[in-house]
């Protein structure tokens, strides 16, 4: 299980913004419930379901897993899970994955 740079960056603009606008306390439980969706990809990699987003332009070579609102995208090498992407699912996600996943 490893996350990207990018996934790394992700998760800590999310913890560090609820500490900052929210209560350190709750930043505490959203990093572990996050870390825990994360952590359940090593048993069951294949479980997530293809992102509507890039299943709709016929890509399907990232998978996602939720702890709502948060969208987790990774993908598989092998029985290797990397974690490309750590997001709030309100975002436009189309515009993020483009960017992001695509390089557009």
């Amino acid at each position: 299980m490893l996350l990207t740079a990018n996934a790394v960056t992700d998760l800590d603009d999310i913890v560090r913004w609820i500490a900052e606008h929210d209560a350190p306390a709750k930043a505490e439980y959203v990093l572990e419930r996050i870390e825990a969706a994360i952590a359940g990809l090593a048993r069951f990699p294949a479980r997530g379901a293809y992102p509507g987003e890039l299943l709709a332009v016929g890509i399907r070579d990232y998978r996602e897993t939720f702890f709502k609102p948060y969208r987790i995208v990774y993908y598989l090498e092998g029985r290797r899970v990397y974690v490309s992407l750590i997001a709030d699912g309100r975002r436009d996600m189309q515009a993020l994955l483009s960017r992001r996943l695509l390089g557009a």
